[in-house]
């Protein structure tokens, strides 16, 4: 296992860098097959497969300047959407002392974080994935600022996305466009557990646009936090069954996404959903995140789907709300039918328009 310690990384204070930045902007990610269950630190029970998103996205800079003083603990100023947040003040700069083995150099730096959503924060869409990419490619580039030890573009990804799956699994997946593998399977050997692998070479051209409408249901907190829910899948009685499951369904959909079998693609997606939640369901406690306009959502996808013979599907995050998902060459049909039909049923009526997009971009 690459750890990437690496105790070098150590800035020469007789040559102190200038003060400077480094800002990237990253996307979040909606997972086909899902990770649900983990091991370790941060290691997945199964594999999972997402498509990579380009309007859920988080924007971060990340300032730097050599401490006045020796210091070893993080000097972090953060700041969300121009204000300071302790709260999560108090998680990046518990996450930075977790990787200062990996990045030696952040205790002698003074640092100032930037960060803001294209989302509204309180709409319930994920924002673990596209923040802990953004930042772990903020830490890459300062490592190949200072250093120059990153200088492949793939061998950069593959830390950044190591160092992304620390702060949070799902978000590993975002550093590669489009769409991403993480976990070690036989379907693909550039499969780790550690580190997400690029799905972009082989991916048929249907889904390198295909749209992913964010329908929020709900944006309240969730009574099960993704953490606690992880957690439960250690004594759930469907687990190891379930690990098995993910695995064939991951071969089945590598397949499909070569092949652009739309409909293997919306089965696989729709199966995945309900199992999530099924889990949740089976966990003990068991405990239930679905609304009662979800299910109305879902309801409805399936009966347009059918009365249009239209490839329209759906997937399910880990909470209320909807992923409608569909091939960009019908989204003038399906879009109207949206904000007709599936708009009234989200909160405020609010819901993201997202595609598959090229993954994080430096800003």
């Amino acid at each position: 296992m690459n750890t990437y310690e690496n105790p070098r990384l150590v800035l020469d204070s007789s040559r102190p860098p200038a003060p400077g930045s480094v800002a990237w902007r990253s996307p979040s990610n909606i997972a086909i097959v899902k990770y649900w269950g983990k091991r370790s630190v941060q290691l997945p029970q199964n594999p999972s497969v997402s498509l990579t998103l380009t309007a859920a996205h988080t924007d971060m800079s990340l300032a730097y300047a050599l401490k006045e003083r020796p210091d070893p603990s993080i000097d972090l100023a953060f700041f969300f959407e121009d204000k300071p947040h302790e709260a999560f003040q108090r998680k990046v700069v518990a996450f930075l002392e977790s990787v200062t083995p990996i990045f030696p150099f952040l205790r002698q730096l003074q640092l100032t974080l930037h960060t803001a959503n294209s989302f509204p924060h309180s709409t319930g869409i994920a924002s673990s994935a596209s923040s802990m990419s953004a930042l772990a490619m903020c830490l890459c580039s300062l490592e190949q600022r200072f250093f120059q030890t990153l200088p492949d573009p793939d061998a950069f990804a593959r830390k950044a996305s190591y160092v992304a799956r620390l702060g949070s699994g799902s978000a590993c997946r975002s550093i590669y466009p489009y769409a991403a593998l993480w976990g070690l399977t036989s379907a693909l050997p550039a499969s780790s557990d550690e580190c997400a692998a690029p799905l972009d070479t082989l991916l048929h051209q249907v889904f390198r646009s295909f749209c992913d409408d964010v329908l929020v249901v709900s944006s309240a907190e969730k009574t099960v936090s993704s953490r606690a829910g992880h957690a439960l899948m250690e004594g759930n009685p469907y687990a190891q069954t379930r690990y098995a499951q993910a695995h064939g369904r991951t071969i089945r959909l590598l397949d499909a996404l070569r092949s652009g079998d739309l409909e293997v693609f919306g089965q696989i997606a729709e199966e995945e959903a309900l199992t999530l939640h099924a889990l949740m369901m089976c966990s003990q406690p068991p405990y239930l995140l679905l609304q009662p306009n979800t299910v109305a959502i879902l309801h409805r996808v399936r009966a347009f789907r059918s009365d249009t013979k239209l490839p329209v599907y759906f997937t399910l995050d880990a909470g209320p709300n909807v992923h409608l998902l569909y091939p960009a060459s019908i989204a003038s049909t399906v879009r109207p039918w949206v904000d007709d039909q599936l708009k009234p049923l989200c909160e405020n009526g609010y819901y993201l328009k997202d595609t598959a997009g090229p993954g994080p971009i430096p800003l």
